[in-house]
């Protein structure tokens, strides 16, 4: 295990490393859930594409995660990635419209765009074009990726991860629409029966955070995850009493046997070339890079920013292993395209496993495991309440967001174009393309300041990227 990780050389134990690997697949567990919801219309597809959908998205977390352990020996988790999911479903259905196919077809016709991608990626790491694209970040930006990613989970805490539904509409959110009612009575109004669930939910939250605070102050070894359970324990103990509702009413009737059956009829290596030919090749190529930019710059930007919280940065603000990282990533996406699900990334929610003291691949292979086990235990996972995962993105958001200590803001040339990142992130919820708002202001202010010979030309072509991404229909 020493020779493997080196753990001593990281000032971990094993102990540590599983509490970590356990912490961060807490946070992400709705992923499990979560994906194959979106990429099936929330089942409304059919039972058994719900089903492959479910198992690819655990293996092919387990696959790329491991690789991340073994390769790049970095506690980093990987998943279908949040926002690539919702676009991967997008696209599907305009296939389906395009072509006259079944969604099912349209499916597998869409991961043929997954698998180019997962394969030029393999071929971008190996011959290090990646590593030279994090290179040409300015130092000033990957400085604030980290808290402009912290911002991100914040508002994913306080949003979209714990959402209120009732008879008068939904999702509302925490900050959105508890804390920015003009009244508690307009609020309750607004909500109507979800009004005690979101109370339940705010409460949770802060008790958990709160938890979380005091455990790390007494230097409590897995401080994330005792409060995450002790925020689980007290939002239970609010559903039985007050919302009259037992939190494990979905265990009565679970199956713990895995539908492997279903995985292997609908999606295990049933991508389809022929179908995806019908679209065009144009629609194919624009599809493929759109999919590579945001990706790219996904993982790009968690790797950075979850590194330098978790100081593994060097003065140059470079992550030994970078390539590594990068080349695991793309062994992830590959197993996500031959198995059934949208591209698999870097998650954010990794932090919350390097603030549990997460040093080495022992979190990363705990993590994978964990998902492999899930395809076993998926129902016991899905009683985790989302208000609690929420209490460990918020506290580990706000510990990202420290970093911006780092910012040298008397240099406008870091400060607008981190400025503009911390807002652009969690607003357009895509850490790529607010590292691309970054690179163009960069760009720009150099540009304005009479020092644009000292932006690298690789710096102007990613500014070119993104300015064509942004304003440019295709």
């Amino acid at each position: 295990m020493e020779s493997l990780f080196k753990l001593r050389k990281n000032g971990t134990s094993v102990r540590t490393e599983l509490v970590a690997g356990l912490t961060t697949f807490m946070t992400m567990a709705y992923i499990i859930a979560l994906n194959p919801n979106l990429l099936t219309n929330f089942g409304t597809e059919g039972a058994a594409l719900w089903n492959g959908v479910f198992l690819a998205t655990c293996i092919a977390s387990a696959i790329g995660t491991v690789c991340m352990g073994l390769l790049a020996n970095k506690p980093f988790v990987m998943a279908p990635g949040m926002g690539l999911n919702s676009f991967f479903a997008v696209v599907v259905s305009n296939i389906a419209v395009m072509t006259g196919m079944s969604y099912l077809q349209s499916f597998r016709s869409a991961l043929v765009i997954i698998l180019v991608e997962g394969v030029v990626f393999i071929v971008l790491s190996a011959l290090n074009v990646r590593e030279k694209i994090v290179a040409a970040i300015p130092l000033g930006v990957r400085l604030g990726i980290g808290p402009a990613i912290g911002l991100m989970l914040m508002n994913i805490g306080f949003g979209s991860n714990a959402g209120v539904y009732s008879e008068t509409g939904g999702p509302f959110y925490a900050m959105r629409d508890f804390f920015g009612a003009l009244t508690a009575a307009y609020a309750k109004e607004q909500m109507g029966s979800g009004h005690a669930a979101m109370v339940l939910s705010v409460v949770t939250m802060f008790v958990g955070l709160f938890a979380i605070v005091a455990l790390d102050h007494r230097k409590v070894k897995g401080s994330v995850l005792y409060g995450m359970l002790a925020a689980s324990g007290l939002y239970w103990a609010g559903e039985a009493i007050f919302l009259g509702v037992n939190p494990f009413e979905s265990l009565r009737t679970a199956s713990f046997v895995p539908p492997f059956a279903d995985l292997a009829k609908t999606t295990l290596f049933k991508v389809d070339f022929a179908g995806l030919g019908q679209v065009g090749w144009f629609t194919l190529i624009t599809l493929v890079v759109t999919f590579c930019i945001i990706d790219m710059f996904d993982t790009i930007g968690t790797l950075v920013g979850t590194a330098s919280r978790a100081g593994m940065l060097d003065e140059h603000g470079n992550m030994p292993g970078m390539k590594q990282a990068l080349l695991s990533d793309a062994v992830g996406t590959v197993a996500g395209a031959l198995t059934g699900t949208s591209t698999v990334t870097t998650f954010v929610e990794s932090a919350s496993g390097v603030e549990a003291g997460g040093r080495t691949g022992l979190t990363a292979i705990t993590a994978g495991v964990l998902f492999l086990l899930c395809m076993f235990i998926a129902p016991i996972a899905a009683v985790i309440p989302p208000a609690a995962t929420s209490s460990a993105l918020i506290y580990v958001g706000i510990l990202m967001a420290s970093n911006l200590r780092k910012i040298d803001f008397s240099d406008m040339t870091q400060l607008l174009p981190v400025a503009v990142m911390l807002l652009a992130m969690p607003v357009s919820g895509s850490i790529g393309h607010g590292i691309g708002l970054a690179l163009i202001c960069y760009a720009a202010i150099m540009c304005c300041t009479g020092r644009a010979k000292q932006v690298s030309a690789l710096t102007y072509v990613l500014c070119a990227i993104f300015l064509v991404k942004f304003f440019l229909p295709m």
